[in-house]
């Protein structure tokens, strides 16, 4: 089924979001039984209602674009925090005193987190935030 606005292929959209939506799940969770929790924290902190995420992850046939573009912008966010979490482990190697010259991983997650700051952006104009 083709969406009339953009001419998507609404079944990829939409396996596309569920796809983020569990990916952050899995990340945000602390363990199986934390699922329902973990959609509220991130719900919370990304301001998308709790029953839209709960909705999309579980029972949604089709979803919306502007949704879609929430979620991804959503999930872009969360690949800038790991990408936060991966530094702090860097820069706390590099202070034990290890030896290694860590200025190449730092190099590449400053240019990974430049490429999501703008594909964030290009979401959130999407989605008319």
């Amino acid at each position: 089924m083709w969406c009339g606005k953009t001419q998507h292929l609404v079944r990829e959209m939409t396996s596309a979001t569920k796809t983020y939506i569990d990916r952050m799940v899995a990340w945000e969770s602390a363990g199986w039984g934390d699922q329902k929790n973990a959609v509220e924290r991130l719900a919370r902190r990304h301001q998308i209602p709790f029953w839209s995420l709960e909705h999309a992850r579980t029972r949604a046939k089709t979803i919306k674009d502007d949704f879609a573009a929430m979620v991804r912008s959503a999930y872009l966010k969360e690949c800038e925090r790991q990408i936060e979490c991966l530094r702090h482990e860097l820069e706390m190697e590099r202070a034990k005193g290890a030896g290694d010259d860590f200025a190449d991983l730092e190099r590449e997650a400053e240019a990974l987190v430049a490429k999501l700051v703008e594909a964030r952006k290009a979401a959130l104009r999407r989605a008319g935030r």
